[in-house]
């Protein structure tokens, strides 16, 4: 039997069956467990969860909760929570750097990566071997960016223009599979295995014609089936190439691939997917719907999250999912939103273990509807009053300049060059 209660009533011993309220509201990604210690009402409680509905046939009753050992003191459990974190900090490396600083090395990290991949989409085109220890030192490059501040170069790379939207996609999943790598916990090896895969994943496209990918308009179906095999070119072209491991290969040929089955190019489901792979379908997506393309202009990162999670169920894995959501925040960086004191900003950065409490900077007050002086606002602070209520459609409120505004990208970012 299923009960709705306070979170206030959960004792050790039930069985919680779902959270009340959507998933993107709090940080859990499991929703179905047995509440085991009082650490994990506690959990609950700090992630702003309020309700929950408990499964009475797995677990304890509201009323029935006979050799269910009362909660500790919440301080208590409160307490053993600082200390784990405390413990984990004493572990973590390297320090992050300000964003400021890490978006002027970001820029020039993108810059000559753009040179790079154009280069190696070149030497793929004309069937020469890629450089794949050249595009393993990329990869580090990459990644020690992302060390450093993981919003930068991502973000930065997702201000591509259409001409440069090929070879900046490739840099921006691979620093999107860096990040989301390190939520998953994978090592050393394993990351610079996924930041590759990412690097390499579209290649195929190098021998798809131009006119085709760029086509500004809807692909007939013959165009279509010609650019739905680029993953089985690219793997074509990283089996001649040699020296590319085996990650990047599933990578390049299943980052098409969905969990339910309605993918291509092999229509695999569920676990017949490896983990890089579903990884790699998560990144490629984000990138390309933040991105503006021949055919379309690029959605907020904020919708770009709410509309993924309504496809989370048959287009990704769900555990890949919501570690990707934790490493790019529900409210990434260039998000528009709108504040519950009646003013709008836009987010410049994320705050390591918080998903709604980014850093915004506010610029518009909605009553006086006009531009105020800028304010930078953390919204993890304790005694941070004001706080997100909702994502905003830059194109509704016609502002040109969000991108200056969190990037200064007008200085930050490489300028477009001619291909």
């Amino acid at each position: 039997m299923l009960k709705r209660i306070s979170v206030s009533q959960l004792l050790v011993g039930m069985h919680v069956h779902e959270l009340c309220g959507s998933w993107l509201d709090h940080p859990f990604w499991r929703t179905r467990f047995l509440v085991k210690e009082a650490r994990d009402i506690d959990r609950l409680l700090d992630g702003g969860v309020r309700e929950v509905w408990i499964d009475t046939s797995k677990g304890a009753d509201v009323e029935t909760t006979v050799g269910v050992e009362p909660l500790p003191p919440r301080e208590d459990a409160s307490r053993r929570i600082d200390a784990e974190r405390a413990r984990a900090a004493e572990v973590r490396t390297p320090a992050r750097a300000e964003m400021g600083a890490e978006l002027e090395r970001a820029a020039r990290i993108c810059e000559n990566a753009r040179d790079a991949m154009i280069s190696m989409f070149s030497e793929a085109r004309m069937g020469e071997a890629i450089d794949s220890a050249g595009a393993l030192e990329l990869v580090d490059e990459i990644n020690a960016s992302v060390e450093r501040n993981p919003g930068a170069l991502i973000s930065l790379a997702r201000l591509k223009t259409v001409d440069d939207y090929t070879f900046m996609h490739s840099i921006a999943v691979c620093g999107l599979m860096l990040s989301l790598g390190r939520q998953l916990g994978l090592d050393a090896r394993q990351l610079r295995d996924a930041g590759m895969a990412g690097l390499l994943h579209d290649l195929g496209k190098a021998v798809v014609p131009a006119n085709v990918l760029n086509k500004p308009g809807k692909l007939t179906d013959a165009e279509f089936d010609l650019v739905k095999k680029h993953p089985q070119l690219g793997h074509a072209i990283l089996i001649e190439a040699g020296k590319v491991g085996e990650i990047a290969l599933d990578v390049c040929l299943h980052h098409h691939e969905r969990v339910d089955g309605t993918g291509y190019p092999h229509g695999l489901k569920g676990s017949a997917i490896s983990l890089y792979a579903k990884m790699g379908t998560v990144c490629d997506v984000y990138d390309a719907i933040t991105s503006n393309r021949p055919y379309k202009t690029g959605w907020n990162p904020a919708e770009s999250i709410r509309q993924m999670a309504g496809w989370s169920k048959g287009h990704f894995d769900e555990r890949v999912f919501y570690a990707f959501v934790k490493s790019v925040g529900i409210y990434p960086v260039g998000s528009l939103v709108r504040m519950a004191s009646g003013r709008l900003g836009v987010v410049t950065e994320q705050n390591e273990g918080g998903l709604t409490t980014p850093r915004v900077k506010l610029f518009f007050s909605i009553g006086a509807d006009a531009r105020i002086p800028t304010e930078i606002i953390d919204l993890s602070h304790k005694g941070m009053v004001d706080r997100i209520i909702g994502r905003e459609d830059p194109e509704k409120w016609d502002f040109r300049d969000l991108d200056t505004m969190w990037a200064g990208v007008s200085e930050a970012a490489p300028p477009p060059k001619a291909t």
